[in-house]
């Protein structure tokens, strides 16, 4: 019930991003009169989304209200802001926050790093491009929870690809420590590890799962934004002598940032609410839910602990948090300032 309110939150709190950055309501309103019958046209659709999105966004705003949980399903009533007052005192929420805001932060850096870099390569003239393309494009095709089942497999401690693989590094290793032992007198090695019985392992699990997940995204958009970029550019910074450097700086990156900022804003929201990869790589936020960011942690919070009405206060709580940095965010960089 409430994970479907929280995805309901999500795909408003991206709406109303995304309207901020392109029209007013007044912008809005004036052209609604201008083209009735085109909007006459659009008014059933506007009617479901408001079924399907406007009607479980109010319930849960009210259910963020009341006392309901196991103890109080049918007879619930409204206890003001108390669900609110426990979920900011509940150290355990801080706990999860951080850990949300770190797992935000690195798997956004490699997504776009590893995009915008993939890109760059492949906008260049290249023999079978467009098979790397495709191939590069796999990982964002196909569904979330195969993805993520089969890179849990892979971490698996007896026969997961990750530990063979670092078995199969230790004949090299052995080398290395033949020459390394004489100067700093230790070795390394690397034996199989936990990764999935650790927090730390299961964390970085993961983060590895969806940094594979998450980058095609960014290829994509970094892809087409700078096929749109005009050649002539980069032949005039040559004849200046700029360097690949000076060319990427004052070039590429101003002109991709419109594209970039918006896949970046939508990239946040995503990667904040993913519950799929957090949920099936971890087993449910195992071991001993160590490794829950907040979604996962409202769901277990609905369907472990039936706490209805603190885990509709908490979706409440991290609709505001991707609002208020949806917008700030946006209108900080200014890279839409051209859409107006």
């Amino acid at each position: 019930m409430c994970c479907i309110c929280l995805i309901v939150n999500v795909s408003i709190c991206g709406t109303v991003i995304m309207s901020s950055v392109t029209y007013t309501f007044r912008d809005f309103w004036a052209q609604a009169k201008q083209n009735r019958l085109a909007y006459y046209y659009i008014l059933p659709a506007f009617l479901v989304m408001g079924l399907v999105v406007l009607y479980p966004f109010v319930y849960n705003l009210i259910l963020s209200l009341s006392n309901m949980n196991l103890s109080h399903f049918l007879d619930w009533e409204l206890v003001g802001i108390r669900q609110y007052v426990k979920v900011f005192t509940d150290p355990m929420f801080y706990s999860v926050l951080g850990k949300n805001i770190l797992w935000t932060i690195v798997n956004l850096v490699f997504h776009v790093v590893f995009g915008v870099g993939l890109a760059l390569i492949l906008n260049n003239p290249l023999k079978g491009r467009t098979l790397f393309r495709t191939l590069l494009i796999l990982p964002w095709a196909v569904p979330q929870y195969i993805t993520a089942l089969t890179w849990r497999g892979m971490f698996n401690y007896r026969y997961g690809a990750v530990n063979l693989w670092l078995v199969k590094l230790n004949p090299v290793i052995e080398k290395v420590n033949e020459f390394l032992d004489p100067l700093v007198g230790f070795q390394m090695g690397l034996p199989p590890y936990e990764w999935l019985s650790t927090p730390g392992g299961a964390f970085t699990a993961a983060i590895v799962a969806n940094i594979w997940l998450g980058f095609p995204f960014m290829m994509i958009v970094a892809l087409g934004a700078l096929q749109s970029i005009p050649q002539e550019l980069y032949e005039v910074a040559d004849i200046d002598g700029a360097s690949r450097f000076q060319k990427f700086r004052t070039i590429t990156v101003p002109l991709i940032k419109p594209a970039m900022i918006p896949a970046i804003t939508l990239g946040v929201i995503w990667t904040f609410n993913n519950f799929n990869v957090i949920w099936l790589v971890t087993n449910g936020g195992n071991p001993s839910d160590s490794t829950h960011i907040l979604v996962s942690y409202v769901y277990k919070a609905v369907f472990t602990h039936y706490r209805y009405a603190y885990s509709a206060a908490l979706s409440v709580v991290i609709f505001l948090i991707l609002l208020i940095f949806g917008i700030n965010f946006i209108r900080k960089t200014k890279a839409t300032k051209g859409a107006y």
